[in-house]
């Protein structure tokens, strides 16, 4: 599943959840991880928790919606370490559930694509010039089985993952030749703090869609990511990896 000894990987949304989890992972297979999070003390309870189990890893506060805030922090990790092998994209929200679209403001479709999408976006666009420079990275984006499928009552989340899924597969092929492959997941709902406010009719509707019946597990979630930020992953670029109970029909 891919060795991370002497990799410096940064994990985007790595306070909690699925990025906490990535982090726990990573850092357990080798590699140093930066544990990036826009509540700087939920990065720092994780770092703690890696290096408390004899990992290694940072915590820095970071807010992946601000594009000239994003570039510097990655190039502040490439000045501190003088690497940057791969990027896990865990920072999302939700937004609003059980929601019908008439009810739908320009705010929040604003504000979930500002973190979900734009956020993507800027991650790797300030990566790639340190990757093509190593020949070398690896890149995943979290993105969602609502991007694929859709979820009802979920319009701004939907939009924002599906485009993340688009932007993968585009910016992807550009950078083919070049040593870096760029993946997203898809995870059905997950068993995570984000998850907290979702409607509880929402979650009933969205564990009814998935075969097994279940929540997923961060730690299931986890693994995937593993692979896809490592460098096993080498012959697999502009994918969505699924992690969704059955739920995926394409």
């Amino acid at each position: 599943m891919g060795n991370f000894d002497g990799q410096v990987v940064v994990v985007a949304g790595g306070g909690a959840g699925i990025g906490a989890a990535a982090s726990t992972l990573i850092a357990a297979r080798g590699g140093t991880v930066v544990v990036a999070d826009v509540v700087r003390a939920n990065a720092e309870s994780v770092s703690a928790q890696i290096k408390s189990a004899g990992g290694k890893s940072v915590a820095r506060e970071l807010n992946v919606a601000d594009q000239v805030g994003v570039a510097q922090f990655l190039n502040s990790v490439f000045q501190e370490f003088g690497r940057l092998d791969a990027i896990v994209n865990s920072a999302g929200i939700v937004g609003p559930t059980n929601t019908p679209l008439e009810k739908i403001t320009a705010a929040d479709i604003e504000k979930v694509l500002s973190i979900n999408l734009l956020g993507a976006i800027w991650l790797t666009q300030a990566a790639l010039p340190i990757m093509k420079t190593a020949k070398y990275g690896r890149i995943v984006h979290v993105a969602s089985i609502a991007g694929k499928e859709g979820n009802p009552g979920m319009t701004p989340y939907v939009l924002s993952k599906s485009a993340m899924i688009g932007f993968v597969k585009a910016v992807a092929k550009e950078v083919a030749t070049e040593g870096i492959t760029i993946n997203s997941i898809a995870p059905a709902v997950i068993k995570t703090p984000m998850n907290a406010n979702t409607s509880e009719e929402t979650l009933k509707y969205m564990i009814s869609r998935i075969p097994m019946g279940r929540l997923g597990e961060a730690d299931e979630v986890a693994e995937m990511i593993a692979f896809a930020a490592s460098s096993a992953c080498s012959f697999t670029t502009g994918f969505c990896f699924d992690t969704s109970g059955g739920r995926a029909t394409y």
